[in-house]
C-alpha cells in the first residue's frame, strides 16, 4: 500500500509532518494491506488569514481494489488531531465496506478473489 501526502501552498509541511502522518495511516491501515492500493492524504489550512480553532483540515482518500475509492475529511485546531480523526473515520467506513461484502451473497470479497 502507497501512502502519499499532499499539501496546499500554506502548509509548512517538512519531513517531520509527512513522516508523522505516513506513519499513522501505515499502521492504521494495517489490516487493509493488500486490500488498499494506496492511501492519499491532502492537508490544507482552510482559514489562514482569520485566527479560527479548527483551521487544519485533513482529506484522506482509500483506493480499495477492485472498488469505488472512498473519501473522508476531519477539521481541527491542530495536524495532530485532524490527521487522528480523519484516520478513524477512514478505518470505520473501510470497516463498513468489509463489513458489507462480508455479508452479501454472491459478492466479491474485499480483496478480489479472498475470503473475509
Amino acid at each position: 500500500m502507497q501512502v502519499q501526502v499532499h499539501t496546499n501552498h500554506v502548509v509548512h509541511h517538512g519531513e517531520t509532518l509527512v513522516s508523522h502522518v505516513e506513519d499513522v495511516v501505515t499502521a492504521a491501515m494495517a489490516r487493509f494491506n493488500g486490500q488498499l492500493t494506496r492511501v492519499e492524504v491532502h492537508l490544507s489550512d482552510v482559514n489562514t488569514h482569520a485566527p479560527g480553532t479548527k483551521d487544519k483540515r485533513c482529506v484522506m482518500e482509500a483506493r480499495p481494489s477492485g472498488h469505488q475509492p472512498i473519501a473522508v475529511s476531519h477539521e481541527a485546531g491542530t495536524w495532530e488531531e485532524a490527521i487522528a480523526r480523519a484516520t478513524e473515520k477512514l478505518e470505520s467506513s473501510l470497516d463498513r465496506l468489509t463489513g458489507r461484502l462480508g455479508h452479501r451473497k454472491g459478492n466479491t470479497s474485499f480483496g478480489g478473489d479472498q475470503e473475509i
